[in-house]
């Protein structure tokens, strides 16, 4: 019997055929070399997450000593990498095989929830010089 790969994201969005590669998201609104060919619009992806009591604890205790809060940096990193990839999954979704703009946004929606958004926008590129490829 064979088992699923294990997913990164915490939901299924579509099925696991990336198009876009990660080094092909970026903040800058054009990539160099590439041209843009097509907008394709707003992808985004949002993670809920909330802190256990046990992470609390233990964030009260690093608190005392100081220094940096292990447990919700780790909450943190790994949030974000959660909503990185969903939108991913999006931008895939609707043909892109790049994102720029990318950025993040939370939201508080309670003391102990909260909510992390990955979104920039889906784009077609190409190489700037015939025959290359972003693909080796």
């Amino acid at each position: 019997m064979n088992n699923p790969p294990d997913r990164r994201t915490p939901y299924a969005v579509s099925p696991p055929r990336y198009s876009v590669a990660h080094q092909m998201v970026t903040t800058a609104f054009e990539l160099p070399n590439f041209r843009v060919m097509q907008n394709l619009g707003v992808v985004r992806g949002i993670v809920v997450r909330s802190r256990n009591i046990f992470a609390t604890i233990g964030a009260a205790v690093q608190t005392i000593v100081g220094g940096n809060i292990t447990v919700w940096t780790t909450l943190c990193e790994q949030t974000r990498a959660d909503a990185f990839e969903i939108m991913i999954q999006h931008a895939t979704e609707i043909g892109a095989n790049a994102v720029v703009g990318e950025r993040y946004d939370k939201t508080e929606l309670s003391a102990e929830v909260n909510e992390v958004l990955a979104y920039g926008t889906a784009v077609i590129v190409e190489p700037k010089n015939a025959g290359e490829s972003y693909r080796s």
